[in-house]
């Protein structure tokens, strides 16, 4: 039986209970098989969750590039490593072998050094989905610089925020992007940003769309000169198990920003593990993340993860409505895809077209279907799950958080049973607990609770960027000995986990503890609905009572609003009961969402708390201008 790939439900048992048992033996042998080492560890673990540090593999010497692609030169070196899909489906795909990619790496990496980049400084990476985005990233992991990636569709405010906090040296940008049928002026962007940044030193910038920019004498540099005179061997810096890797900023709930900080050993092992056993991925698979690599599943399983399998990954620069809503499927078919992850939101958002944008294409290389992101609703699973897997690919469900680093609770396909909405087990080394407002933990099944991790894994960030007791204030402080996830989740009768939302987004009505997934979950159900966010609003009598923002599927609906209303109302007093039915229905264009699907709540929580002079800052979110048509249009 290997540890590294679970093969049974059975063996998936046997892995668990020697994982809890004993992981330190669990995750040592797994990082003596399977990877490549310059110098072994002195210690597996070292930790105290009320400081709180963890330390994994401390005093192993290792580069995560030599197990992403050294290693795979001599068995995989004319095997594709990363297949490029364009924006535009009439360009030709680009297929970067292994071999390819070491050469793109290495030149990358000496043109990093010798523009003064050395190991520690950060490199801040503000590019669209093209290969120079993975190959800046791994270059910088090649001579130990820390990367720190940002969505190509953020603000200049909130790219310049980033560069400042982790005081970066280097921009790594393009003249712009593709996005669907538009065009982005990315270089503009950088140069207002830089306005208010004093640390850079330098920007490199590739060439994508052809566009007239400003080139800062001194300053602003063409990546591809640089390159075709860089040498193509770039010997890896020799990096230690607990050297940092990437800064990561997530959305804080205060608006400012959390730099993430990822470390290598322990990132590069567990985001290696999971991928392996959540996708069951097999060695000539083709494997396709919708994610960007601005985002945490972007790093770890477009980059780090499917890497270090020696897999074959696929980068889709566009969107899945261009040039229309079967560009996923077509893209599917073209290179016979056999994972496929995504968002709920792009499956949601897919389900309102016509089906002939899925039927038109053969979907059956598929083998494992995945979801990332939120929860996913019931109907968006049953649509996916019988429109695109044909109901014979397993739907892997995923939670996990940029925090976490790797996913935590998922399906292992053709081993797991699933279940629609259920994230079902904790992986392998993952140690859940569910807490009670008391701090205790809730023992047995059909219980629900906050949903914490009581031990240690080995891809867990180690810190917030310059604030570490930010980190302890919002991790370990809720419940002795544990890292909160902020989440809240329910165990049904046979230990399946089920994520029952944010847990500020559990609203006390009438003393009854309300969370908002299951209320929105029911709200879906109606034929009308595509999505709907609920939070809570303060009330004289109840204390608190539910504010309901709902799209509906048709946006000119022209039924009556009112009826619609006592519709809604009626399904979720038939799924949950009266007591959570919604004082104000308001119905909306849109729903604020970060540019990973996840609905803004503390935005939606402000207006209707009418506190409209305190939103942060929106200019990072998916779709800014639906924050005033909200403001507009509130009840």
């Amino acid at each position: 039986m290997s540890n590294y790939h679970v093969k049974t439900l059975e063996e998936y048992f046997q892995v668990y209970r020697k994982s809890v048992r004993n992981p330190e033996l669990f995750w040592e042998e797994i990082a003596e098989e399977h990877f490549v080492w310059r110098k072994k560890w002195n210690n597996v673990l070292s930790y105290d969750f009320t400081k709180p540090e963890v330390k994994w593999f401390e005093g192993a010497k290792l580069n995560i590039t030599e197990n992403c692609i050294d290693r795979h030169l001599q068995i995989r070196g004319d095997k594709t490593a990363i297949l490029f899909e364009p924006n535009n489906p009439d360009e030709e795909a680009e297929h970067i072998s292994y071999k390819e990619l070491h050469k793109r790496v290495c030149k990358f990496a000496n043109v990093l050094k010798e523009n003064g980049i050395k190991k520690g400084d950060r490199v801040c990476v503000y590019l669209p989905m093209i290969p120079e985005l993975a190959i800046s990233v791994l270059a910088c992991a090649r001579i130990g610089a820390v990367h720190s990636v940002v969505f190509a569709g953020f603000s200049s405010t909130a790219l310049s925020t980033r560069i400042n906090d982790c005081e970066a040296k280097m921009v790594i940008t393009s003249d712009g992007s593709y996005r669907g049928a538009k065009t982005i002026d990315l270089k503009g962007i950088v140069d207002e940003a830089l306005e208010s940044c004093e640390c850079i030193d330098t920007v490199l910038v590739a060439k994508r769309i052809d566009s007239e920019i400003n080139m800062k004498e001194g300053r602003d540099k063409w990546l591809q000169p640089l390159l075709d005179k860089a040498s193509e061997n770039c010997d890896p810096e020799i990096m230690d198990a607990e050297d940092p890797l990437f800064i990561l900023y997530t959305s804080g709930s205060t608006g400012s920003p959390k730099g993430m900080l990822h470390t290598t050993a322990g990132y590069m092992i567990y985001t290696a593990y999971t991928f392996k056993n959540v996708f069951n991925y097999k060695e000539n698979d083709v494997y396709w993340c919708t994610a960007d690599i601005g985002w945490i599943t972007g790093h770890s399983y477009i980059v780090y993860g499917p890497l270090a399998n020696g897999a074959t990954t696929v980068m889709f620069e566009g969107v899945p409505s261009y040039p229309d809503f079967g560009r996923f499927w077509e893209i599917v078919e073209k290179h016979k895809v056999n994972q496929f992850y995504t968002a709920p939101t792009a499956i949601r958002s897919l389900a309102k077209e016509k089906l002939d944008f899925v039927d038109q294409y053969d979907l059956s290389s598929l083998k494992v279907l995945g979801t990332v992101g939120e929860p996913i609703n019931e109907e968006a699973w049953h649509w996916y799950n019988d429109n695109v897997g044909n109901k014979k690919s397993p739907i892997v469900d995923t939670w996990w958080q940029t925090e976490t680093g790797g996913m935590m609770i998922s399906p292992m396909p053709y081993i797991t049973p699933t279940k629609p909405t259920y994230a079902t087990l904790p992986l392998p080394g993952v140690q859940l607990a569910l807490m009670d407002e008391n701090g205790e933990e809730i023992k047995g099944n059909q219980v629900d609770g906050r949903l914490c991790v009581k031990y240690p894994w080995p891809s867990m960030a180690r810190t917030i960027w310059g604030n570490h007791q930010r980190y302890k204030d919002t991790y370990f402080s809720a419940f002795e000995n544990k890292y909160f996830t902020g989440d809240g989740a329910l165990r049904d009768e046979v230990g399946y986990y089920r994520i029952t939302g944010r847990v500020d987004d559990v609203i006390i009505v009438s003393g009854h503890n309300l969370g908002t997934a299951p209320i929105e979950d029911a709200i879906n159900e109606h034929p009308a609905v595509a999505e709907s966010a609920i939070v809570g609003f303060p009330h004289d009598v109840k204390g608190n009572a539910l504010y309901g923002y709902v799209i509906l599927k048709d946006v000119g609906e022209s039924r009556n609003h009112d009826n619609l209303r006592k519709e809604i109302n009626q399904i979720i007093t038939e799924h949950i009961g009266p007591i959570a039915k919604l004082n104000k229905i308001q119905f909306t264009v849109g729903l604020p969402k970060t540019r990973s699907g996840k609905i803004m709540r503390r935005i939606l929580r402000k207006i209707a708390h009418n506190e409209l002079d305190n939103l942060g800052d929106v200019s990072t979110l998916l779709n800014p201008e639906v924050v005033q048509s909200i403001i507009d249009n509130r009840l």
